[in-house]
């Protein structure tokens, strides 16, 4: 496979996985449409791809003649455009359903009696709603939700039917998906309309459900970007972390550099066709843990979290990786842990301008009761 199609190249990931797939060998061309809440209003500096030998095209994924010149001669496509964040997602619905879904129809609407041998794309962990829990006696339990009573009275954990309390687990790719918001919806769907599309048309189709993505370059000023991003943006404004509920809550955080590897892998691997792959550090970190690391590292231990005791609507309790899957199919292993990577992060973020607008966000969604 010689040349690739990136939807979404000049993101946080895209450019990763532009350096990863170009030290091996490939010719990359890059589709994105530069959205400014992504990518700020410079151009110059945000927009443009990591070096001169990509070919660039600028465009909406909904415009099917540029979609249909993109794939002009591409054997493979890396599917990672799409609007992120489980909050905004929650408001404005048309925007990322439009976006995500319809964008992805486009897509492959195009490479209909196109050569295309293999499309990757990027799905979320999202898409489990709650993680994977067990029962005291060690039963699986795939489908725990919280009640909205429990939140509001701020008992977090979920429980089974008759109260027994559950025990968090990893979660592997047989977890039912249980959609809580509007994002994993529209992320579910993509995967889907990927898989599908790949199965009628003999296309080679994988699905990697990424858990939370981390490392420099992310989008600082973006609210609705990863929870490390807007730790890292409260922080260099000396202003406190803000923990929805208690902070106990468990995500995994995998590095980009691992998340780009991974891209590439599931374009090479023999066996990824018709899978969906889970891509995490198979750790655990509770965000108040997070929190407090990145103040130490950035050199704030001073500035405690601020734990705000409510909860987001789309939130959930815990969710991290299960990733035996993504090691038999991919043979891929974490390499860069969330402990020796933050440093490297903070130093990054002293480099960067970086705007806290997390008030701003918090605003917006308490305007709209989504935030109890």
């Amino acid at each position: 496979m010689k040349k690739v199609l990136i939807t979404g190249g000049c993101g946080f990931i895209g450019r990763y996985v532009i350096r990863e797939l170009q030290e091996h060998g490939y010719n990359i061309r890059v589709l994105d449409s530069l959205v400014e809440q992504v990518h700020g209003s410079d151009e110059g500096t945000s927009g443009a791809p990591l070096s001169e030998d990509v070919d660039f095209i600028r465009s909406d994924l909904r415009d099917a003649d540029l979609v249909a010149r993109a794939l002009d001669g591409v054997e493979g496509v890396l599917h990672l455009a799409a609007e992120v964040g489980v909050g905004q997602s929650m408001y404005e619905i048309a925007r990322y359903v439009g976006a995500n879904d319809l964008g992805t129809g486009v897509l492959l609407e195009q490479m209909i009696k196109r050569p295309i041998k293999r499309i990757v794309v990027a799905s979320s962990m999202s898409v489990y709603g709650e993680g994977l829990y067990v029962r005291p006696d060690g039963s699986r339990v795939g489908n725990a939700r919280r009640q909205a009573s429990r939140v509001k009275a701020m008992q977090w954990d979920p429980v089974d039917a008759d109260g027994t309390p559950l025990k968090p687990a990893p979660t592997d790719e047989e977890k039912p998906v249980d959609l809580a918001s509007i994002y994993a919806l529209t992320k579910y769907a993509q995967e889907r309309q990927v898989l599908i599309f790949g199965e009628a048309y003999g296309v080679e189709a994988v699905a990697l459900r990424l858990f939370n993505v981390f490392g420099p370059g992310q989008a600082l000023s973006n609210p609705y970007t990863g929870v490390l991003a807007n730790f890292s943006s409260r922080l260099a404004n000396d202003q406190p972390p803000m923990i929805f509920e208690d902070g106990n809550q468990q995500r995994d955080f995998v590095h980009v550099r691992d998340v780009a590897r991974a891209f590439r892998l599931a374009l090479e691997k023999p066996d990824a066709p018709g899978h969906v792959i889970n891509i995490g550090s198979g750790q655990a970190y509770t965000i108040t843990e997070v929190a407090t690391r990145l103040a130490e590292v950035m050199g704030k231990s001073e500035i405690m979290p601020d734990i705000l005791g409510k909860a987001r609507s789309g939130d959930i309790r815990n969710c991290f990786a299960d990733i035996s899957k993504a090691r038999d199919l991919l043979g891929f292993e974490p390499e860069h842990k969330l402990e020796t990577a933050l440093p490297e992060l903070a130093e990054w973020v002293r480099s960067t301008a970086a705007i806290d607008r997390g008030a701003e966000m918090r605003r917006q969604l308490e305007e709209r009761g989504l935030v109890s």
